[in-house]
Parts: C-alpha cells; sequence; structure tokens
C-alpha cells in the first residue's frame, strides 16, 4: 500500500482559486485521477491523470485516445452503475491506500451533484483518510468526534455545519466566536461564519458529525 497524495478530478466547475493553487503547489507529484469528464479540468491545471475512470458519457472517444496517448490508464464502467463517477474515483483511492486525498472541480451548477459530492465524504472506505473537497478559496471535510486542528491565518471564515442529526459537547480554541460545549443542531445555522483569531484553531467535539467549511479571508 502506498501513502502517497492522490488528486481527484472531478467533473464540476474547477473553481480556480487561492485554496485549489495551494493544493497544486503542495503535491505536484500527487496521483492524478480523474473522474470522467473531470479529465478536462486535469488538463485545465497542465496535468496528465494517471487514472480516469467512470461511464465515459461525458468524454468524446477522441479526447480519451488522447489522454490513453499521453499514459493515462482507462477504466470503463457501466452507464447504469449504481455509483457516481466521483465516487468511484475515491473509492479507488482508497483502495490503492492514497492518503491525503484532495477533490477538485467537486463544486458545480447542479445542486444534487454538489450535495452528493459533500456526502461522499461520509463513505465508509474514507474513514480512515484526509480527504477533502477544494474549491476557488474553500477547503471542506467532514471530522469526526475527537480533535481537528485547522491551520489557515487570523481571519479566515470556518463554518461548522451538523450532519445527521446534532453535534454536540462542541469546545473550540482560536475562533472569534467560542463554542464550550454545546450542542449545533440540523437546520439551524448557528455555526455559519466563525473566524479564526490565530494560525491555528481547534475544534473537539464528543458526538455527532461535523462539516468544516475553511474560506481563506472574510466568507
Amino acid at each position: 500500500m502506498t501513502s502517497q497524495a492522490a488528486l481527484i478530478f472531478a467533473n464540476g466547475n474547477l473553481n480556480d482559486g487561492p485554496a485549489v493553487r495551494a493544493v497544486l503547489e503542495r503535491w505536484p507529484d500527487a496521483y492524478v485521477i480523474a473522474a470522467d469528464g473531470g479529465a478536462r479540468n486535469a488538463l485545465a491545471c497542465n496535468l496528465i491523470p494517471h487514472l480516469i475512470i467512470g461511464d465515459f458519457d461525458s468524454l468524446m472517444p477522441a479526447e480519451l485516445r488522447m489522454f490513453e496517448a499521453q499514459g493515462a490508464e482507462i477504466r470503463r464502467h457501466s452507464p447504469h452503475k449504481n455509483e457516481t463517477d466521483l465516487e468511484l474515483a475515491l473509492l479507488m483511492a482508497a483502495e490503492q491506500g492514497r492518503n491525503p486525498i484532495r477533490v477538485l472541480g467537486g463544486v458545480g451548477d447542479r445542486l444534487d451533484q454538489t450535495f452528493a459530492n459533500v456526502y461522499l465524504l461520509a463513505l465508509p472506505a474514507l474513514r480512515e483518510s484526509d480527504v477533502r473537497l477544494v474549491a476557488g478559496r474553500q477547503t471542506t471535510w467532514l471530522a469526526y468526534p475527537g480533535a481537528t486542528l485547522i491551520t489557515g491565518q487570523p481571519g479566515d471564515t470556518l463554518s461548522l455545519v451538523p450532519l445527521s442529526g446534532a453535534a454536540e459537547g462542541i469546545r473550540t480554541d482560536g475562533l472569534e466566536y467560542a463554542l464550550h460545549g454545546e450542542a449545533l443542531h440540523f437546520g439551524p445555522a448557528r455555526g455559519i461564519s466563525n473566524v479564526l483569531t490565530h494560525e491555528a484553531a481547534e475544534v473537539r467535539f464528543e458526538t455527532g458529525l461535523l462539516l468544516l467549511i475553511h474560506t481563506i479571508g472574510r466568507a
């Protein structure tokens, strides 16, 4: 098994920005996986995918041949599959032991697809992986009970969004609006738009799931 980082390009809008550029600069030798038409997003970043996976309803045959000629491995799945192309890509990265995993192009103009891509962070196969969606100025990941460290700059925005009910026993350090053991409930927007006061902040909680959304600068 390998611990090499993976960049996964989905077929949404690339949303180029400082968070995207930081990922590309931090892992220039990452293993690149494209989910079907996400190969175009990889190419826009001057990258040829090592692997392209999906049912190929988004890429033209000529594009596939071009990527294959450049060394990309092609894995074709039936269009009647149960998984989305991004799900297949994430499962492949987990199977290969890639870590960390960063998903680019996972946010687009289809709200259903964007929600589905966020929910994929909860795949059981990714439970032990550091996997995050990156778009524009934002990085999004799923936090489980325990402590999570957030690094950034004072003034950055951090939103805490509870999933699957309430997240309870939340305590924070390094955030302007501190929580001291309270709960965040599914529905109310209390956890939106907190602010880092230091270069490192910590979120600790006891039960539930939290979606963390870190925005570079003021959101």
